[in-house]
């Protein structure tokens, strides 16, 4: 019992504090509604449990073994991550309708959790807390991520639906908007920074 409640208060931890993809899904949230977001939160949280379960089955080997493939990573992620910054840069300031084509939908959110560094320092750190070898555990951790990870980025959606819901004007959302763009800015020269 004790692993278990070890292993969800890390899939909290690491799914509820700020990051690309909580910032996405809050904007989403914002600017469509929590009901189109849940498409990016899905996507994003099985984005997120493929990773994890591919670092448990020895993918972090292969990147040990061919640090180039890391930095190809870092690179993606960080224009991935600024190509979201321009767009909610370039943002009208308009609340959307609520459907789907004009929103990060579920390939994003997958996509997103592949280029995003802190996915894969969680998937590296949760594999070798708690997994090591053993198949059974990478099992019950992916299953725990899943339902905390969703729950948690969803959070994120419903916050942003929530601050939706106080009349925000165009103006302040687009101020709003490119206050998010600048932090994703930031999240992609730290990718490069730290490459």
């Amino acid at each position: 019992m004790t692993l278990i409640l070890s292993m969800a208060t890390f899939a909290l931890v690491a799914s509820l504090s700020p990051g690309p993809v909580n910032l996405v899904g809050f904007n989403t949230g914002l600017t469509h509604g929590w009901r189109p977001a849940l498409w990016h939160v899905a996507g994003a949280t099985l984005g997120f449990v493929v990773l994890l379960v591919a670092v448990g089955l020895g993918l972090h080997g292969v990147l040990a073994a061919w640090p180039m493939l890391l930095w190809v990573l870092r690179a993606a992620g960080a224009l991935f991550l600024l190509y979201l910054a321009w767009k909610l840069a370039r943002a009208s300031g308009d609340l959307g309708t609520g459907q789907l084509r004009h929103c990060p939908g579920f390939r994003d959110g997958a996509l997103l959790q592949w280029l995003n560094p802190k996915a894969w320092l969680a998937a590296a750190a949760g594999v070798a807390l708690f997994v090591g070898e053993d198949r059974g555990r990478l099992a019950l951790f992916a299953v725990l991520y899943l339902v905390i990870c969703f729950a948690s980025l969803a959070c994120w959606a419903v916050a942003g639906e929530w601050l939706r819901g106080r009349a925000l004007a165009a103006p302040r959302l687009r101020l709003l908007n490119r206050g998010l763009a600048v932090l994703l800015v930031l999240c992609a020269a730290s990718l490069l920074w730290e490459g």
